[in-house]
């Protein structure tokens, strides 16, 4: 079993930053495919970011150049920087994994087996 939890949410203003953190606990070993998802009232849940276990990353082009996705192994978290912030970005964020089978990035959300309990982005203008 994976367990997630988000933290670092917050409330900023547009241009501003945030490191969302996500802390991998019990089988970490199986979390080696990885991302955050996002959802808003009114908009559809997106997928922000993955990484795989090899490193690569993708993002959605709605945050393309903005955000960078990491993790420490070390630590057992995932990170989420997040730049240049905008209104639009504000959701609920959502630190997913994918403990069994392929990973292929993106991460798709119908395909994510572990989610933590989100953590609030509210960014205003």
């Amino acid at each position: 079993q994976v367990q997630l939890a988000e933290s670092g949410g917050g409330s900023v203003q547009a241009g501003g930053s945030l490191r969302l953190s996500c802390i991998v606990s019990g089988d970490t070993d199986k979390a080696h495919c990885m991302g955050w998802v996002r959802q808003a009232p009114g908009k559809e849940r997106e997928g922000v970011a993955s990484i795989d276990g090899d490193g690569s990353t993708n993002y959605a082009d709605s945050v393309k150049g903005r955000f960078a996705i990491s993790r420490d192994n070390a630590k057992n978290t995932q990170y989420l920087q997040m730049s240049s912030l905008k209104p639009e970005d504000t959701g609920m964020y959502y630190c997913a994994a994918r403990t069994e089978g392929r990973c292929v990035l993106p991460l798709a959300a119908r395909l994510v087996h572990a989610w933590g309990q989100g953590t609030q982005v509210t960014v205003s203008s």
